[in-house]
């Protein structure tokens, strides 16, 4: 066990993607820390908290009990647990659809006509709550593991999964009848929470990180008689940085642009008369 026992603790997967996922997220944001061995406890050298690896779709429930303090899970697994914790922020990945899904070649066009049949799932509270609304009662096959080959292999008549970007679904020749809900990678928080300072100074530091993550910093010089034109299309947080250059007529422009627009702005200071246009990641910020 951990001798820490009054640190906040932060409980992440002890394995697979998003084990990797949150480890380099709070790392970035500063959360250093080494786990030795298979050591279910790591300690945080800059700040008084400590990890504890543990199995993702248990992080939910040990959260609402307060064995953890925060901690970074998958919102289908706090809905699927029925978990009483808050939700403190979105981590901007690990975004999924939980949807019910039907033989490409079956006349299922409604949740309602699954009434009776055999759904295969790993989110039996979930799916059993959906299908009630629709008056719908089934019976449910519950399963830990892979799911999409139960209907080939005669085990169900439909089944309700994840879905990414559905390859795996037109593999078994399986399609979507409709989408329960849109989930995502979180930080929650206990509402037993035993250091709540120290739980909101990760949260603002996760935060610099996440937001960091959506976007860049633009750099380019521009005519200084088109300079309100480019302010225009760069606008930046609350406003640009301008400096003049050596040659007065020109000067240079920073400023902080969304990470999905920034093509299109470059091509839009290019077409204006800019030039050096240069793109920059960043790390991690303070809005």
């Amino acid at each position: 066990m951990s001798a820490e026992l009054n640190h906040l603790r932060i409980g992440i997967p002890s394995k697979g993607r998003l084990s990797e996922l949150a480890t380099d997220l709070l790392i970035q944001a500063g959360l250093n820390f080494r786990r030795q061995d298979r050591s279910l406890f790591a300690r945080v050298s800059s700040i008084p908290a400590e990890i504890t690896f543990l199995r993702t779709d248990d992080i939910p429930t040990l959260c609402a009990e307060g064995a953890i303090d925060l901690g970074i899970t998958g919102s289908d697994l706090i809905e699927e647990a029925g978990a009483d914790v808050v939700v403190r922020m979105k981590l901007g990945v690990g975004r999924c659809r939980l949807a019910i899904c039907v033989p490409t070649t079956g006349n299922i066009q409604d949740p309602s006509e699954l009434k009776g049949k055999r759904v295969a799932t790993s989110f039996p509270n979930t799916t059993e709550r959906y299908l009630k609304q629709h008056d719908a009662p089934v019976h449910l096959v519950k399963l830990n593991g892979s799911v999409e080959v139960m209907i080939s292999l005669g085990v169900a008549d439909a089944i309700v999964d994840l879905v990414e970007t559905g390859s795996t679904l037109a593999a078994n020749q399986l399609r979507i009848l409709t989408e329960i809900g849109q989930y995502e990678t979180v930080l929650i928080q206990s509402p037993n929470c035993r250091d709540s300072a120290t739980a909101d100074r990760i949260v603002r530091r996760l935060e610099g990180v996440v937001i960091a993550r959506d976007y860049s910093l633009l750099e380019y010089n521009i005519p200084r008689d088109k300079l309100a034109a480019a302010e225009a299309i760069t606008p930046g947080f609350t406003s640009p940085t301008v400096t003049s250059l050596e040659n007065n007529s020109w000067c240079a422009v920073r400023a902080m642009v969304k990470r999905s627009d920034i093509i299109p702005i470059m091509e839009k200071l290019e077409l204006l008369g800019a030039l050096a246009i240069l793109e920059t990641s960043i790390n991690n910020c303070r809005l």
